[in-house]
């Protein structure tokens, strides 16, 4: 077992190790003084653990309702959010019970966001059960739901009273989806850690399975540290959106379809850095991103590409912030107004 505590406008644990699915019951009952617990998953998931979590979960002595979503980022949508609401009030649930967002990414940001305002808020537990969620998303409370304009347009700072990291669920993920992990991963090596990205270039999607002890948790103590210094992203913590800029882009430009968060993301570090590092750096990103199945590049020209990073939330009045990496383990905030970006980058001004 791994705790790592982190330090923000509460105090929580993040508990990382095999088989903790069985005991989640036990580590909620110490987190939260909720008599009663809405988990809140995809049909995908639920499929996968839900009634083992469940099972856990009454077992302990909680009174437990499941609401189950489809799969996808199409879902974390108003439609779906008033849909959990309304689930939340059929059943009865009070601002002193609690909700477990069991999944990925998705369902973190909706759970959470959920939990953030549903009468004003209420507790909320994490138990990722992908790469993306446990090592980046699950911790330090952003929770949100997209527009058609944009990912994460709407949503707010919600920490969890727990997070649950049973590393077990990363055997049932597709290759698709660890290496979907595997692009916020590489980003904590360039942003923070020139060792834990020595470590990936060792290896590669084949049998990075075999490190995930070390790496998840690396990269939750990375996370951990630079939440605990800015925790309302108005500084420090944008290094955390490096390749996100042109990442969300890509994501926006091809509906949420085509590009999962993490290839899109690994597809924007290799854009950004291209542009703003050496030849030399930006080439062994890419050795590393393609030894992971993701790509360097997206088709969409820069010039169709680039006006969408308008819509980005680091974007403050007319300029736009932006992260860059000229040397492995150390990332920079650059601020340019958004018409000498658009610009720079090769789209149109």
């Amino acid at each position: 077992m791994k705790t790592i505590t982190v330090h923000a406008s509460h105090t929580y644990p993040i508990y990382v190790q095999h088989g903790l699915l069985a005991e989640c019951g036990t580590y909620i009952r110490t987190a939260t003084k909720a008599a009663a617990l809405a988990v809140i998953t995809d049909d995908t998931v639920e499929s996968l653990y839900g009634a083992a979590v469940v099972s856990a979960l009454r077992n302990a002595g909680f009174r437990v309702e499941i609401f189950v979503f489809p799969h996808g980022e199409a879902s974390k949508c108003a439609e779906t959010l008033l849909q959990v609401y309304d689930f939340l009030c059929e059943k009865q649930f009070t601002r002193t019970d609690a909700i477990v967002a069991l999944g990925g990414g998705v369902v973190g940001d909706l759970a959470g966001f959920a939990a953030a305002t549903y009468l004003r808020g209420m507790d909320f537990i994490q138990i990722p059960t992908t790469l993306l969620a446990q090592v980046d998303s699950s911790v330090g409370g952003k929770t949100a739901i997209d527009l058609p304009g944009g990912k994460n347009l709407v949503g707010a700072f919600k920490q969890p009273v727990a997070v649950l990291c049973d590393l077990d669920t990363l055997d049932t993920l597709p290759k698709m989806f660890l290496a979907d992990g595997m692009g916020e991963v590489i980003k904590y090596g360039m942003i923070r850690d020139e060792k834990l990205f020595e470590l990936l270039e060792q290896h590669s999607l084949e049998n990075v399975s075999s490190a995930m002890d070390e790496i998840v948790p690396t990269c939750i103590d990375i996370k951990r540290d630079v939440v605990e210094q800015d925790e309302f992203d108005t500084g420090e913590r944008m290094i955390l959106n490096f390749g996100h800029t042109l990442g969300h882009a890509v994501e926006s430009y091809y509906h949420y379809e085509t590009y999962t968060h993490g290839s899109a993301v690994a597809a924007g570090m290799c854009m950004m850095t291209e542009k703003t590092c050496t030849p030399e750096l930006y080439v062994r990103l890419c050795d590393c991103v393609k030894a992971y199945d993701l790509p360097t590049e997206v088709p969409a020209p820069l010039s169709e590409l680039v006006p969408l990073c308008g819509n980005d939330k680091k974007r403050a009045s007319a300029a736009l912030r932006f992260i860059v990496c000229e040397t492995i383990g150390k990332a920079e905030i650059r601020s340019m107004p958004f018409d000498e970006f658009a610009v720079w980058m090769g789209g149109d001004a």
